[in-house]
């Protein structure tokens, strides 16, 4: 914050105090317990042209550029993990009030939605390390992970943290689009194609359009070529793999989106996030990209 990094979300700097006391959250808390589900889909690894010694095996943003497709992020496309997150946060506190029986205490369930350092959280409990692009990897389950914590005023032993192993990798500072991965852990959201599609609510930048290439709602490229989601598992919870939104969506659909059409496309989804207007903002700038091709097909908008 203090270098602007984050842009246009005030909403950071207003609750800066609360991320470093969860106190203000829960009056007495103790402990908090982290937890984390898998959602990587079948798109969730990218191999680098001139490095991995094998052909892609899912198409290239550029390839959904040439097609005049937008991008959605893996995340977004299953029903809102918030809810979700929320359901079973719950689910986890009254089995744990059953199993406790006399003993008296109180919770809260936090998903990223409440001012909650969730990353650094849970690094601390042992569930990854924080990586270069700034997102928690976990050896063995990858980054494709999305974060809940349970607040308590238990007294519960501490977990220990592991060790990083992203060693001198640099696959996710190379292949970041805008070159918003200022240096290793060090984000300026204000390049991020995520927060450029999602949290910035005015003009994105006239020059980041061409960087922003196909995406039209947040974007998974520093997780795509991340070696730690190689050949980590799938998630399997079934509300978060259900395509409510497509990975692809033509643009010619959404430059022209209705607000019936917005709600249709974004119902119970963690993507009405962005509101109509930005939609057809972020593909505007991907159809003018895609125009900008030779090789790909024009939308009457484009």
């Amino acid at each position: 914050m203090a270098r602007g990094y984050h842009g246009e979300m005030a909403y950071l700097e207003r609750t800066a105090e609360t991320r470093l006391n969860p106190a203000t959250l829960l009056p007495g808390v103790r402990s908090i317990i982290c937890v984390g589900l898998l959602y990587k889909r079948t798109d969730g690894y990218q191999p680098l042209a001139g490095r991995d010694n094998r052909a892609p095996v899912v198409p290239t943003a550029a390839d959904a550029t040439a097609r005049a497709v937008g991008r959605v992020a893996q995340y977004a496309r299953g029903v809102d993990y918030h809810v979700v997150l929320h359901r079973m946060l719950r689910q986890l506190a009254l089995r744990l009030s059953a199993a406790l029986k006399d003993v008296r205490w109180t919770w809260r369930a936090c998903v990223d939605s409440a001012p909650v350092l969730e990353r650094e959280l849970a690094a601390r409990a042992g569930l990854g390390w924080i990586g270069r692009n700034t997102c928690l990897l976990n050896a063995g389950l990858g980054s494709y992970i999305l974060l809940g914590e349970l607040l308590t005023t238990l007294e519960l032993a501490e977990d220990e943290p592991v060790t990083e192993r992203c060693a001198r990798c640099t696959r996710c500072i190379d292949a970041c689009p805008t070159q918003a991965l200022r240096a290793p852990y060090e984000l300026d959201a204000r390049r991020c194609i995520a927060y450029l599609t999602i949290e910035h609510r005015s003009a994105i930048p006239d020059e980041l359009h061409r960087l922003v290439g196909a995406w039209v709602f947040g974007c998974d490229v520093c997780q795509q070529v991340c070696q730690f989601n190689h050949s980590t598992p799938l998630g399997t919870h079934p509300d978060l793999i259900a395509n409510l939104i497509p990975p692809e969506i033509p643009l010619e659909s959404l430059v022209t989106l209705t607000s019936g059409g917005y709600r249709r496309l974004t119902r119970g989804t963690a993507a009405r996030r962005a509101c109509l207007s930005m939609w057809r903002r972020n593909a505007a700038v991907a159809a003018r990209n895609a125009a900008s091709r030779p090789d790909a097909p024009r939308t009457d908008s484009a």
